[in-house]
């Protein structure tokens, strides 16, 4: 398997000088992406102890330790870059992930992940106009998707209509294994409702 992310040289000496001083033999490090495909992506690189990786991770190869990839991100970490550049107080890592926040989703994609695009690239744009968005919170018995609704839309008037003419109709429409939606937003707060 090729390398998925570039770890640039420098990178790859900072990196190995921090894991010896780790005293432990045989660790690396493992990088994963946090609500990937979202607006709110954030690309992780974490000490990965011998054990310590996941089932399903991907092992990346061509580095002086070992590198594992998340599963799940490792689509989404296609042309990352690990860079550091030093400095005179030390330096700074970077990671530089372009597709992070691209959704790629597709029929098989976890339940989450096809709620997460619907709402990021179907749902919220039109609410970001009123100041709302909406998050998924939790998924019940894999068919009850849990939404909270923030900014513009908590404690809107129209929040009702909103809810069943516009987001529950595109998710059902959209994903087929969704069975219903639920609010467990606390709409008495009115502070930034559009309508009130």
């Amino acid at each position: 398997m090729s390398a998925i992310i570039d770890i640039t040289e420098s990178a790859q000496t900072y990196l190995g000088e921090l894991l010896a001083k780790q005293n432990a033999d045989g660790i690396g490090v493992r990088v994963f992406v946090t609500q990937p495909g979202t607006p709110y992506a954030e690309t992780c690189l974490a000490y990965c102890r011998p054990g310590e990786e996941e089932e399903g991770d991907v092992q990346q190869e061509g580095a002086t330790f070992p590198i594992y990839l998340d599963k799940t991100s490792a689509p989404y970490l296609e042309e990352a870059v690990v860079d550091f550049n030093p400095d005179r107080m030390g330096g700074q890592l970077t990671i530089k992930a372009p597709n992070a926040k691209m959704p790629k989703v597709n029929a098989d994609s976890p339940l989450a992940e096809q709620i997460n695009y619907v709402l990021y690239s179907d749902i919220n744009p039109g609410l970001s106009a009123h100041g709302g968005e909406i998050k998924l919170i939790e998924i019940i018995d894999d068919e009850i998707a849990v939404l909270q609704f923030g900014g513009g839309c908590q404690g809107c008037s129209a929040v009702d209509l909103t809810l069943k003419d516009g987001v529950e109709k595109t998710l059902l429409e959209k994903i087929p294994q969704l069975k219903g939606i639920r609010d467990v937003t606390d709409h008495t707060v009115t502070d930034n409702a559009y309508f009130k």
